[in-house]
């Protein structure tokens, strides 16, 4: 097999964006020029609760990384990115398409290779699936059997998703990373120094998907499990210790009622307001649209600097 890694890793010295493999719904990949400037300058460690596809980690400068997320098969794949050959996984995965004939159109191999890793669980066949998915989504039964459909002519593990996937497991390889399966109630944080920073992407309580909605044998999110991460956030604050949420606070004309009243009643934590939609406009314009998802960054510190098309209030 060719070296892979000994070609790419030259490459990532000039330390680019690198973007997830994985097409994760609310990935923040194109929100990341706008959020990373917000970020602490100097930080030690660097704890994301909900890391999904770890757009956001995987490119934050700091001593160590802290991913964690519910979703146990999601960890297990990243695990395996981490500790296995970059070239075994590539090998692997190009062996599963041609093993069950996978392409734009064969859904009886989607299916054949589906009902393969429910039986087995192989956490890169389950990258597999996700390449020839439907929007490539991740999804579960309530028997955490996987049962995201076929993705005919759209989905496939093309070039581009290929070179994605070797710059991200590079990263993985070359960073201090540290990966749990935890429930963020349960997320212990400990030791933590002013240095120390707590990054959050929850599902959003006035959006709706697949992932957040409690039927796929995972957590849901209502808004108990909201108002329990914002009573962990200020726990986090008690301790001194920076945190960042990204959330949003309108959409589609409905309101996040408590996060809104949850940032009036705490005087040091600011909503930086993300241009996601409309980089032409500014604040005052994004809101008079009622159709608009006003995306957020709320954060417990003063940001080292506001990037033109943020606008902090």
């Amino acid at each position: 097999m060719q070296n892979i890694y000994c070609m790419i890793t030259t490459k990532r010295r000039n330390k680019q964006q690198v973007k997830s493999p994985l097409n994760y719904i609310g990935g923040k990949s194109k929100l990341l020029p706008q959020l990373l400037p917000l970020f602490p300058k100097d930080i030690d460690n660097f704890i994301d609760l909900f890391c999904g596809g770890c757009n956001v980690g995987i490119n934050v400068d700091a001593n160590k990384i802290y991913f964690n997320d519910n979703l146990t098969y999601l960890i297990e794949m990243y695990k395996v990115f981490q500790k296995k050959l970059l070239d075994e996984t590539i090998w692997h995965i190009e062996k599963r398409i041609n093993e069950f004939e996978l392409s734009l159109t064969n859904e009886l191999g989607y299916k054949k290779l589906r009902e393969t890793y429910n039986q087995e669980k192989n956490p890169l066949d389950l990258f597999v699936l996700i390449a020839y998915s439907f929007n490539h989504q991740i999804r579960f039964n309530n028997n955490h059997e996987y049962n995201n459909p076929f993705g005919r002519e759209r989905s496939c593990f093309n070039p581009a998703m290929k070179e994605n996937l070797v710059n991200f497991i590079v990263e993985f390889k070359e960073s201090d990373i540290e990966f749990s399966n935890t429930d963020f109630e349960d997320y212990e944080i400990a030791d933590c120094g002013e240095n120390d920073f707590v990054y959050c992407d929850p599902p959003y309580l006035i959006t709706t998907g697949t992932y957040n909605d409690g039927k796929r044998g995972f957590k849901g999110w209502t808004e108990r499990e909201e108002r329990q991460l914002l009573k962990k956030l200020d726990e986090i604050d008690e301790k001194r210790m920076k945190f960042a949420l990204s959330n949003v606070v309108e959409h589609k004309g409905k309101e996040n009622i408590i996060l809104k009243k949850w940032v009036e009643n705490n005087s040091n934590y600011r909503i930086n307001y993300l241009n996601y939609n409309y980089y032409n406009s500014n604040y005052h314009t994004i809101i008079r649209d009622k159709n608009a998802s006003v995306e957020v960054l709320i954060t417990n510190y003063e940001p080292p600097k506001q990037p033109k098309n943020i606008f902090s209030f």
